[in-house]
């Protein structure tokens, strides 16, 4: 297939993205108030905790097996390392932007986490469809590709909601303590400067070598810790559990496991059981109803997610200013940098053998995750903070506009370079 059909193929689908995008943006105007922000929270909660979890959980079922498990032990990995070089990306863009403490756990996020369930459950099926694709049959290739996507997303949500949710509420706490911090010394200023003033004029009652403590009579001022012999010093038992316990409270158990993620482990329990599999999935499986239910529902996750998206996207063009030394920056990291990483990377691992070479469909994949834009909770996660909410719809408004080009251009590469 030539360059011209792949780059067709690969078109189609954004397009599509796109003018649901457009249609959710006109929904929420003020002037049609149809999806408007309590709206858009309802239909939000509702693909939250009902549509994303069946669609998971309906894929993953049809298609996950011991084989295939096998062959899917790389993707995992492959996600945490585009978290991780994503991470060292925004910490560029923070170092050579510096910007304001509350906005870095937003940019290290928007570099790290990708939208790595919502645009390959819609891109993957579109591309799967097309003549040009060089994925074989379409059925095939849209059931296995549905269970990409889906094992790609309750990864994703795992690595979002314990990674980039602790980032961005210690950043958003470091400000927060620093713009009190100016507060307070701005009300100080005044006390502080007639405080000199007196100071000046006086001396201290005692000479600073009074304080100073002689090397012969400096173990009389030790802690009672510190003590060589080691009897008051707390077990080291006790230092760990308390380090564990520190740990345990920066991370969100609750918000880790999303409910994408428990759609998920449904979706492994029945799929790697087989008597679960074989009572569920199959047309003559006698629970088959419970298997057709979730898919029916996880069919109404893609348009409604597309929607959503368009609404919030509406936001970044009310949003205040923004450097755009920031947006570029983020920009680079994403469809720049990122994606030729990425391609690095998949390109060694089969050079290693950690991925198969006979699955097409499985690379595109693993290299779809490095070129996709960023994830879409992050604005969620910057509304539960506070920190960075008007400054984010104004970066996701633009870092999504520009993927429909870099995606499309990657998509094409990377068509052509599994084919």
């Amino acid at each position: 297939m030539g360059l011209l059909g792949l780059f067709i193929a690969s078109s189609i689908p954004i397009l599509k993205v796109l003018l649901i995008t457009a249609l959710g943006a006109y929904l929420a105007l003020d002037q049609t108030n149809v999806l408007g922000d309590d709206a858009r929270k309802h239909v939000n909660n509702v693909v939250f905790y009902v549509f994303n979890p069946a669609l998971v959980a309906a894929n993953l079922a049809k298609t996950i097996t011991y084989e295939s498990m096998v062959k899917l032990w790389f993707m995992p990995i492959n996600i945490l390392i585009t978290f991780i070089i994503g991470s060292i990306f925004g910490w560029i863009v923070i170092k050579l932007t510096r910007p304001p403490p509350q906005l870095r756990g937003l940019i290290l996020g928007c570099c790290a986490a990708g939208n790595l369930g919502n645009l390959p459950l819609i891109i993957i099926p579109t591309v799967c469809k097309e003549k040009g694709a060089p994925f074989g049959s379409p059925d095939v290739c849209y059931s296995y590709g549905m269970a990409y996507a889906s094992l790609s997303m309750a990864i994703g949500a795992i690595y979002l909601w314990s990674y980039v949710y602790n980032l961005v509420r210690v950043y958003s706490s470091i400000g927060a303590k620093q713009s009190n911090i100016n507060d307070n010394s701005i009300d100080k200023s005044s006390r502080e400067t007639s405080a000199s003033d007196l100071a000046s004029f006086t001396e201290p009652l005692l000479p600073s070598k009074e304080f100073l403590i002689s090397e012969d009579r400096s173990d009389r001022y030790a802690l009672p810790c510190s003590r060589s012999d080691g009897k008051a010093e707390v077990a080291i038992s006790v230092k760990i559990q308390k380090q564990m316990k520190i740990l345990l409270g920066y991370i969100n158990l609750k918000k880790l496991f999303a409910p994408s993620t428990n759609g998920a482990i449904v979706g492994f329990i029945i799929g790697l059981v087989p008597q679960i599999r074989q009572s569920m999935i199959g047309d003559g499986a006698p629970l088959r109803v419970i298997q057709d239910s979730a898919a029916l529902l996880g069919d109404g996750a893609i348009p409604a997610l597309t929607l959503i998206v368009g609404g919030n996207l509406l936001k970044g063009l009310r949003g205040p200013g923004i450097h755009k030394s920031l947006i570029v920056g983020i920009i680079i990291a994403r469809y720049i940098a990122l994606p030729i990483c990425g391609t690095l990377i998949i390109k060694v691992a089969l050079h290693f053998g950690l991925v198969h070479g006979d699955d097409p469909l499985y690379q595109f994949v693993l290299l779809l995750q490095y070129a996709v834009p960023p994830a879409m909770n992050i604005g969620t996660i910057t509304q539960l903070f506070g920190a960075g909410e008007s400054e984010c719809s104004v970066i996701m408004l633009w870092t999504y506009a520009l993927a429909s080009v870099s995606l499309t251009l990657w998509s094409t590469y990377f068509m052509w370079l599994v084919a």
